[in-house]
C-alpha cells in the first residue's frame, strides 16, 4: 500500500466468525477484546496469554503453518518478526484480511481504534496506518463527542 492511500472504512458482521490472533502479549489482548466484543469466534494462539477475555479460546502453543485455515481475519501480534511475516503470508496466500502489528506494508488492513456511544460505531486509523499518536488522539475527541449523544 501506497503511504498516500487513503484507505475505505468498512463495517463487517464479525458475529460467529473465526477470527484468528497469533501472539499472547498487550497489543493481542487489546485485539481480542474488540473482536470478540463485536461478536467475532477468536482463537489466540500464543504459548504464554495474558488475555482474560471472556469467550475468548486460547491455544497455548506457537504458531503453525495451516493455523489460519477457515479464518475470516487474522491479526499477527507477537514479538517475533519472523512469526508475524508468516502469519502474514499465509492469510494473504488464502486471501484472508490481516493486520500484522510490526509491520504496516504487510497488512491488508488496519486495526482501528474503535469508538462507541450513542448507538454510534466509530473506526479511526490515520492515513497510512503510521501515526498512532494521531488516531489516539482522534479517538479521544471522538469518543468524548459520542459520550454527549447518550
Amino acid at each position: 500500500m501506497s503511504e498516500s492511500t487513503s484507505h475505505f472504512p468498512l463495517f463487517v458482521d464479525l458475529t460467529g466468525r473465526p477470527c484468528v490472533i497469533v501472539g499472547g502479549g498487550a497489543i493481542a489482548a487489546r485485539r481480542a477484546e474488540v473482536l470478540a466484543r463485536f461478536g467475532g469466534a477468536v482463537t489466540v494462539i500464543a504459548p504464554t496469554w495474558r488475555g482474560g477475555v471472556p469467550g475468548v479460546r486460547w491455544e497455548r502453543r506457537t504458531y503453525r503453518p495451516g493455523d489460519l485455515a477457515g479464518a475470516f481475519l487474522a491479526v499477527a501480534a507477537t514479538d517475533d518478526r519472523a512469526v508475524n511475516r508468516q502469519v502474514g503470508e499465509e492469510a494473504r496466500a488464502l486471501g484472508i484480511p490481516v493486520s500484522v502489528a510490526d509491520c504496516r506494508e504487510e497488512c491488508s488492513f488496519f486495526f482501528p481504534a474503535v469508538c462507541e456511544g450513542g448507538g454510534v460505531t466509530a473506526g479511526l486509523v490515520s492515513r497510512g496506518g503510521r501515526d498512532h499518536a494521531r488516531t489516539a488522539r482522534a479517538a479521544r475527541a471522538v469518543r468524548k463527542t459520542l459520550e454527549g449523544l447518550e
